[in-house]
């Protein structure tokens, strides 16, 4: 498995309510991560709302956002939480994510 971590910036104002999304996950959105090899994936917020996100996939960091690509959900999800990020009017964070490096692992 590929270890991937990325960052985000979510909107200070917006931190409560976009937690609150987060503890209700729509189903279908849950299953296409899933299906394309996102797993163990957990978000991780510092109160300025620098959002730290960390998944495991079998293939690349490429072939898991590509895979999300092709879902209709996925599109859905991205634009509901669009607004909650600090990035340009209607910019999706799928499409912001960064991975960074590994520098250090311990099992």
């Amino acid at each position: 498995m590929k270890r991937i971590g990325f960052l985000l910036k979510v909107k200070q104002e917006m931190l409560e309510e976009y937690k609150k999304h987060h503890e209700a996950v729509w189903p279908e959105m849950l299953e296409a991560l899933s299906k394309h090899g996102w797993h163990n994936y957990s978000l991780f917020m510092r109160e300025d709302g620098t959002l730290f996100g960390y998944f495991e996939t079998p293939g690349s960091f490429q072939a898991a956002l590509n895979g999300m690509d092709g879902e209709a959900i996925n599109a859905k999800w991205q634009d509901f939480m669009s607004p909650y990020f600090e990035s340009p009017d209607g910019a999706h964070a799928d499409k912001m994510m960064v991975a960074l490096e590994e520098v250090f692992h311990l099992d």
